[in-house]
Formats: C-alpha cells, sequence, structure tokens
C-alpha cells in the first residue's frame, strides 16, 4: 500500500487481529504479504495443515514472493485448522479439497471469514463480493447466520482474480448504458494451478492444460440480471472462454 493510500485510510483505535488459514500456498503468502505493516490490521495466526502445524512460519513456508518473508510472519507458530485462533477473523486461503468444510467450522466458531477459495462463491447466502460493485449484497450476511446457525460467524467470498477486474470496468458501463452482451476470453497464469503447478509438458503449445476443477467453474460467478436501460429486467448474454500462459503470477 502507498504512502499516499496509507494516508488516507480511516483510523482505528487498534488494528483488526487477522489469520490466515492456508498461509503456506502462494495465495496465503501473498495475504501474508499483504498484511504487513498495514493500517488496519494485524497478522496474529497463520494456519496451514498438519504438516506445518507446530513449525515457526518461516520454517513450514516455501517462499515464492519476490520480496522477504515479513518479519511480523516469520516467527509465528503454524496452527492446525482448529477454530480457536487467537485473531478477530479470517481470510481463508485454503485449497479447495478442504476449504469448505473448514470454512463452515470457523463461521460456526464464531469468526467471520472472508474466503479466497471457490467453495463457497456459488451458495445463495453467501456474498460474492466486489465492495465497489456490490456493497449492499454483505446485507445476505444475516440470512446466511439466521439459516446456518452461525450466531456471530460468517462467510464472505471474493470472485476470481479475472471477474474482479472485468466487473469493475463493467458496473459504470451498465449504470450509463445497460449491456446486453459480452464476449470475453482470459489468458490467466498457469500458477493458477498451485505451486508446482502442471508439469511443464502440460503448457508447453496447450492453452488449456488439465486444472482440476477450473473446467468446471463459471468465470463469471452469479452474475445477476441487470436492468437495461428502458428499466426492464434482462439477463446479460456473455461467452467466457479461459486459457493459460506459460507464466507465473501471485500479486
Amino acid at each position: 500500500m502507498s504512502p499516499a493510500a496509507n494516508s488516507a485510510a480511516p483510523k482505528f483505535d487498534q488494528k483488526f487481529r487477522a489469520g490466515v488459514l492456508g498461509a503456506t500456498g502462494t495465495v496465503g503468502q501473498r495475504l501474508v504479504h499483504l498484511l504487513a505493516d498495514h493500517p488496519w490490521f494485524a497478522l496474529t495466526e497463520v494456519a496451514a495443515s498438519e504438516r506445518s502445524s507446530g513449525k515457526r512460519y518461516s520454517e513450514a513456508v516455501n517462499w515464492h514472493l519476490d520480496s522477504p518473508i515479513p518479519a511480523a510472519a516469520a516467527n509465528l507458530v503454524v496452527k492446525g485448522l482448529d477454530p480457536s485462533l487467537d485473531c478477530d477473523f479470517v481470510f481463508s486461503a485454503l485449497d479447495s479439497s478442504v476449504a469448505g468444510p473448514a470454512e463452515e467450522d470457523f463461521a460456526r466458531a464464531g469468526y467471520p471469514v472472508v474466503s479466497n477459495s471457490k467453495n463457497h462463491r456459488m451458495s445463495p447466502d453467501v456474498p460474492l463480493l466486489i465492495p465497489e460493485v456490490n456493497a449492499a449484497h454483505l446485507d445476505a450476511i444475516p440470512v446466511q447466520q439466521k439459516n446456518r446457525g452461525y450466531g456471530t460467524g460468517f462467510i464472505v467470498t471474493n470472485p476470481n482474480c479475472s471477474t474482479a477486474g472485468l466487473v469493475l470496468v463493467l458496473k459504470p458501463l451498465a449504470d450509463a448504458f445497460g449491456l446486453e452482451k459480452m464476449f470475453v476470453v482470459t489468458m490467466q497464469a498457469v500458477s493458477g494451478a498451485g505451486y508446482p503447478g502442471v508439469p511443464s509438458l502440460d503448457i508447453l503449445g496447450n492453452v488449456v492444460p488439465f486444472i482440476s476443477g477450473a473446467e468446471t467453474s463459471r468465470p463469471l460467478g452469479r452474475f445477476a440480471l441487470r436492468r437495461s436501460r428502458s428499466g426492464h429486467q434482462c439477463a446479460l448474454q456473455s461467452s467466457a472462454s479461459r486459457k493459460r500462459s506459460p507464466r507465473m503470477s501471485f500479486g
């Protein structure tokens, strides 16, 4: 975060204590990096699989970012995925194979869960949030808590990376002119398969290597009905394709 952004950020009496689930993975590492010296949040807990549990973060993680491991994280002891972390809320970067029940356990135990995983993105009572576009969807949280008996906990998700950038452009266009059709092609880094990802021969000359789960995911998630310029609701027709490029990107 730039100094200018820091100076414009809201001030709190004390920082919110944040935990990261899946902190040793590539997405978890990015979250750990972003939380370092954050004006609102203090990283107090990192959690991962049993094989990392009990180790110092610097010992457990195979760090892939160009910048060094943040000092605030290096000596934290990695915990398991038990919802007893000393933090106010958690960011989840868990693999989809474990994210579903683990995030539900944390929400049930009273933790707000901000998830980067795909498992709950299509759930009707879970906000799929881009704050600049649909902050009002946070109104679904009380419904979710009632439906699931969560008490003070809840789950909020974000869309995938390409959708987040795309919708920020589509929203003002939809408001100003209305949208009826769109065609989208994304070139996404092969690192979307995680690290170490797919074998090198699977990506050479192949723009659609097999990445488990990607072939059935919806790039646009729940793209809701929009109003046309005449004021009537209409379904936005979309055609989206995803291709992989032989590069790594963790940002």
